[in-house]
């Protein structure tokens, strides 16, 4: 996972580099925040290596924000949901950017709920409740991320402006992006548990829009509000007794997010 980021930020960096030289590039930003999230109901789809073949229906899941981490073990800052961004202006004005967005989310199947089974289980065709259990049927959660990791096109405007009219107070901001995940599928099914490789498995979409706020000249907090459609098309679900096991499901989300950025200018 930590050479995977490490190589798209090189990515990044030699395009903006090169944007840079031609003059395309008038500043950048850094960020780092944590976020909390809701998502919809999921049709989550199992393709097990011993046959079994079946749909979880309408399937409800939460978060794990974790955000008392954030002073309990203020060293560790990645345990809650976090977020970090990565941000090039476009123009003088810092009104138009492209950034580089990573959201650490954490999806979780909420256990214990009952929802409509259908397929193939233990070679019998099923169509029929049953609830989520790990010990006697299964728990499933991206929990060492969801991992959303996508490019940005933002827009800001100035809302207002310090007394001396030389720098922003308050922009509104919005944003538009697609990428791919990565998540690491923590599976258990009839009580074997495994907590899978970070894997490519889909994409996603989301809008976002909210408000940045200047603590100074290039201190800012933003506060936003994201929204947008995940799709997993071959999340890893292996056990620790057996492999080759993939799970695909799709979701809409509401995020949001807080994060601390700074403004760099070149």
């Amino acid at each position: 996972m930590k050479k995977f980021i490490l190589s798209i930020f090189l990515l990044f960096s030699i395009f903006c580099s090169f944007a840079q030289k031609g003059k395309l590039l008038k500043g950048m930003y850094l960020q780092w925040g944590y976020n909390t999230e809701w998502y919809t109901k999921s049709n989550i789809h199992f393709k097990l290596s011993n046959g079994d073949n079946f749909i979880l229906h309408n399937a409800k899941a939460h978060d794990k924000p974790d955000l008392e981490a954030i002073y309990k073990a203020p060293k560790d800052i990645s345990i809650p949901q976090y977020n970090y961004r990565i941000g090039f202006y476009l123009n003088d004005s810092h009104t138009k950017a492209v950034e580089l967005n990573f959201d650490h989310i954490k999806y979780v199947v909420t256990d214990g709920q009952k929802v409509h089974v259908t397929g193939k289980i233990g070679g019998v065709q099923v169509d029929a409740d049953s609830i989520i259990d790990p010990q006697n049927f299964l728990h499933f959660e991206h929990t060492d991320g969801g991992n959303l990791l996508h490019i940005n096109y933002v827009q800001q405007k100035t809302l207002a402006m310090n007394a001396a009219k030389t720098r922003p107070l308050i922009n509104l901001i919005w944003k538009a992006g697609a990428g791919i995940n990565i998540p690491r599928t923590d599976f258990t099914y009839h009580g074997d548990r495994f907590n899978n490789d970070f894997h490519i498995a889909g994409y996603n979409l989301s809008g976002e829009a909210g408000a940045r706020l200047y603590l100074s000249k290039r201190l800012f907090f933003e506060g936003t509000g994201k929204t947008g459609f995940v799709r997993y098309i071959n999340a890893l679900a292996n056990t620790s007794t057996a492999k080759g096991n993939r799970a695909s499901h799709g979701f809409a989300y509401f995020e949001l997010i807080g994060l601390i950025g700074y403004d760099f200018k070149f």
